[in-house]
This record gives C-alpha cells, structure tokens and sequence, in this order.
C-alpha cells in the first residue's frame, strides 16, 4: 500500500542520509537524506499508476499522464533496479529540457550558459551529486523491496497497450488474422458491436 511505502521512505531517509555524513559533512547528510525522500514520496516506481505519489505533483501531475499511459504498472520499465529511475529521471530531465529551451526562446541565458552552469554544478559538487542520484534510486530499491518483487518478469508487454487500436499488434490476433478467421470471443463476454 502506498502509506506503507511513505512511512518507510519517511522512517529511513535520515539513517541512508547518515550513511554519507563521515564523506560528505552535514551537506551531504542534507543531500542524501532530502534525495531519499523526493525519490520515495515524488518519484516513486507507481508514477505508472493512480497514486499517492502521482497526487503530490499536484497540479503538475499532468506531466506524467504520457509516462502513465505508455508504461504498464509494475513492468520492467518501471519497477526494475537502475532501468526504472534512471527511465524516470530521463522522463524528468526531457520535460526540463523543453521547459528551459522554452524559456530561452522568451528571454534568459543562453543555452551554453545553462550547460556550464551543470557542468560546473557536476565538477565542482561531484559528491554530492552522486549522494543525490543514489539517495534516489536507493528509495526506488527500497520500495521494490517492499513490494516483494524487486526483479519483475519481463512481460510480453512492457508499455500500457491500453487502447483498442493495438490490438492486432497481439501475437494471438496476427495468428487469427493470417487463418482468415475472426479471433474467437471470450466465453462471458458480449459480442463487440461493429
């Protein structure tokens, strides 16, 4: 359930954020700490799906209806260690990247600017940086964890299929399409109208 996966993200963060103190200081206690949570409560492996983290955007949360629709809930694209934050990241970074190469086009520094400032960011922050990344992608492992499954099965379908007009991308119906034949309707189910 989604409040258990809060309250252990919650309950954890301070001791993984410990874990880099003897490297990193205090700032890195911030850093790894504050990661953890924003991995867990807002960039949770269930932003495939109506949640508790998907609600936290708040208005925002419309950013991640594409990234809801195409990836299926608890596939490899979204609950597999490494694949499935850095697939989130990724998402997160090309709705900055538009977001930022927007801005420039009104006014603003120019885009060489914003990849020095990175850059510079990335050279002269390096730990911390990389307390960040792992902060987050280790709140992913935690709620892989939970969830019982942290290696999920690759399935047929690793996307959302979630509408009527890629049905006849299914193996079952090219298979029924080659023979000439309709494909034979489920016993239960009411014949589709056409």
């Amino acid at each position: 359930m989604g409040r258990s996966h809060d309250r252990a993200t919650q309950l954890l963060a301070l001791p993984f954020g410990l874990l880099w103190t003897p490297w990193l200081g205090w700032p890195g206690l911030a850093v790894a700490a504050s990661a953890f949570l924003v991995g867990g409560l807002w960039l949770s492996p269930d932003l495939d799906t109506r949640s508790l983290s998907t609600r936290r955007w708040g208005p925002l949360r419309v950013l991640w209806w594409p990234y809801r629709y195409l990836i299926r809930h608890r596939s490899i694209l979204s609950h597999s260690p490494l694949l499935g934050t850095l697939l989130r990241l990724v998402y997160l970074a090309l709705i900055a990247f538009a977001v930022l190469v927007a801005m420039l086009a009104v006014s603003g520094p120019s885009l060489d600017q914003a990849v020095n400032w990175l850059l510079k960011l990335w050279h002269d922050h390096t730990g911390l940086v990389v307390a960040g990344l792992v902060g987050v992608e280790a709140s992913s492992w935690l709620h892989l964890l939970q969830d019982g499954d942290p290696m999920p099965r690759l399935s047929f379908k690793p996307l959302g299929w979630r509408t009527q007009h890629w049905k006849w991308l299914l193996p079952s119906a090219k298979k029924h399409a080659r023979r000439g034949k309709a494909r034979p309707e489920r016993k239960g189910k009411r014949p589709q109208r056409r």
